[in-house]
Parts: structure tokens; sequence; C-alpha cells
């Protein structure tokens, strides 16, 4: 047997999880987006971005002027808060490891080794619309450190401190 106040409760509760459940979609929604096969239009847009490049560098264009020519365009693209940080991080690197090959990969300012396998890049806050800039490091980076380490880090400003931790990554990197 089903009292009111039981009955009013349940149905009260009910209303709650449905409001979630749709303000948790809607959120969802908004910063993936998905299309049918999964992907986010940044997703996507990245990966039409790595086809290009890898159609390019098939037809010989690991040429240095040209990384760097598209690098520079990438960060000149960027929102101002992404492009100091970008330039900031381009400016240790190509001091840190000029043997490193300037390059986009996914659309990003990325430094590759002589293999042309990218081995460090920066992604902007605003390519998936995340909260801080990111620095990796792909598994040619020589970071290896015991069982554990990490290979990107968050940026959303970058201070002295940070400036000198990131040349010794660089550094560390390319061996």
């Amino acid at each position: 047997m089903t009292t009111k106040s039981s009955t009013k409760t349940a149905t009260t509760k009910a209303s709650r999880t449905a409001k979630a459940a749709k303000a948790s979609k809607a959120t969802a929604s908004r910063t993936t987006s998905t299309t049918s096969d999964g992907f986010s239009a940044d997703e996507r847009a990245a990966m039409k971005e790595r086809a290009k490049e890898l159609r390019a560098e098939a037809k010989g264009a690991k040429d240095r002027a040209k990384g760097e020519a598209d690098l520079r365009a990438k960060i000149d693209e960027m929102p101002e808060a992404d492009r100091v940080l970008a330039e900031a991080i381009h400016a240790i690197v190509t001091e840190h490891a000029p043997q490193l090959m300037p390059k986009t990969w996914y659309g990003m300012p990325a430094y590759a080794d002589v293999d042309g396998k990218a081995v460090c890049f920066f992604k902007a806050a605003s390519k998936f619309g995340a909260r801080y800039a990111e620095l990796g490091f792909n598994e040619q980076a020589s970071l290896d450190d015991g069982t554990m380490w990490p290979t990107v880090y968050a940026i959303t400003t970058l201070s002295k401190a940070d400036e000198e931790l990131i040349a010794t990554l660089v550094a560390k990197a390319v061996g």
C-alpha cells in the first residue's frame, strides 16, 4: 500500500533525476557534439589536418623552412592567451633542441625527430575547448623515469621556473 507522501517523494526524485540527466546530456552535447562515428567536430578537424600533413610529408615536405612556416601559421591563428604560451614554448624548444624539426601534428605545433615522428607538441586550450593548454611528449621522447612518468603537462601561464622545467624536459626528451 502506497501512501501519498511516499508517492510524492518518488515522483519528486524521478523528476530531479530526469532533470539532472537532461542537463548532463545538454552539457555533454555542447562540449563534445559528436557525429555518428563518435568523434566531435574538433576531433574530425584534427584528423583531417593530420591526413593533410601526412600527404604533404609523403611528397617530401620534410623541409625545415616549410615546417617552421606551417608551425608559425598555426601559432598565429591561436587566441592571444594560447599564442603567448605557444611562442614561449617554441622559443624554448628551438633553443634547447635545435635538432628537432618544427612541423604541425594534428594541426598543433610540434617538433619531430629525424624520422619525422613528433617528439613533443603544444595543444592550445582553444583546440578542444579545454581550460588549459598542454605540452605533451610522445613515445619518442626519452623521458623515462622509473616505471611511471608524466608525458603531458597542463599549462595556464609560464613562470621562469616553468620555462626552466620545459627546457630541461625538452633537452632530456632528445637525449
